[in-house]
């Protein structure tokens, strides 16, 4: 299996050294970064040797470092707080566990910007014998580099798991270890490929995230900024299902149709939307903005903005005429189990 991997030692690459010596603004980025082979965390000074970094597949990393220059800038960690942070994170954790230190020079210290390392990482994650992880890193980083949403959206989906989850303890790790992310990534990508008629190669990135990830997302599912997938593990989402911004979404849930319908058949899901874990949604049903869907509900009705749904089949708490209404963002504050106080008393 190919697959973008580095070794400690350096004495093999002498022509891949001298490739990398001549790219003047890719030691620019590296440099202002690692200031050379250390990097100041508040008063400690972290000792990582990136003079070692070397890699047994020299062309695959090197066409991965061309392909990200336009990322690249003089002043990129002036530019990038939020990649610089994740470096400062993955250097203190190979300070921790020194045994991770070739893992996580692959992964994170030999890039120069987020998206290089993403697309690496993806490669890597999903690639199979017959489709090299080299080659997947750079469909990856190409649409990357071709649409600015797509890296606003990877930034946004960061920043929403480190916020909503307690346990993540990191940037660095939701990259490198949280497949509700990943997966997420992966669908932006195969998005992009399928608007663009690129359905073959859209629909392996699928199946592959799939027995990867355990997560199902149809490459024509259309996915807002700002999601958590928590736990990830059993989410199936369909081909025409809308989710909104600053939504998060917990295992084992299920944005499907109901079996019947063809056309648009899938859920649409507002903005700052929670949906607790085993819930299925089917048909092409509304659920508001800020509305709140209980674990283990089954949603075949429109839920009103601000408002919970609970039950199988779900049913709004406060009754449809005079549902009880959401002060909080459901999705930000992960709340979900506030609506039992406005249940009956026999609700244990």
């Amino acid at each position: 299996m190919t697959s973008l991997t580095f070794s400690p030692s350096i004495q093999e690459s002498s022509s891949f050294r001298c490739k990398l010596s001549n790219n003047k603004k890719f030691h620019r980025g590296m440099a202002a970064c690692i200031e050379g082979s250390t990097l100041k965390v508040g008063t400690r000074r972290l000792s990582f040797n990136m003079d070692r970094f070397s890699t047994t597949n020299q062309t695959a990393v090197y066409q991965l470092v061309e392909l990200s220059k336009p990322l690249q800038h003089p002043r990129i960690c002036e530019r990038d707080e939020l990649w610089l942070k994740m470096r400062e994170e993955a250097m203190r954790d190979v300070e921790q566990e020194p045994m991770l230190e070739t893992y996580y020079r692959n992964a994170i210290l030999s890039h120069d910007s987020l998206e290089a390392a993403l697309a690496g990482h993806l490669g890597n994650k999903l690639s199979m014998t017959c489709l090299p992880g080299s080659s997947l890193a750079r469909v990856f980083l190409w649409a990357f580099l071709e649409e600015s949403t797509i890296r606003s959206a990877v930034r946004e989906d960061l920043k929403a798991v480190k916020e909503r989850d307690p346990a993540c303890v990191s940037y660095v790790q939701c990259l490198l270890n949280f497949k509700g992310f990943l997966a997420v990534q992966a669908h932006r990508v195969a998005h992009s490929l399928w608007t663009k008629g690129r359905a073959p190669l859209a629909l392996v990135i699928q199946n592959r995230v799939s027995e990867a990830f355990a997560v199902d997302i149809h490459p024509g599912a259309r996915v807002g900024k700002g999601v958590l997938l928590d736990h990830a593990t059993g989410v199936v989402i369909g081909e025409t299902a809308v989710i909104g911004d600053n939504v998060s979404i917990l295992h084992n849930v299920t944005l499907g149709g109901t079996g019947k319908a063809g056309g648009d058949r899938h859920p649409k899901i507002g903005d700052g939307v929670l949906v607790g874990a085993g819930t299925h949604i089917l048909g092409n049903v509304q659920v508001g903005a800020g509305a709140k869907v209980g674990a283990g509900s089954v949603v075949l009705k429109e839920v009103p903005a601000r408002t919970t749904a609970v039950g199988n089949p779900a049913r709004l708490v406060g009754g449809r005429d005079n549902p009880v209404k959401l002060t909080n963002i459901p999705s930000l504050t992960m709340d979900h189990t506030s609506f039992v106080s406005d249940c009956s008393d026999d609700v244990v």
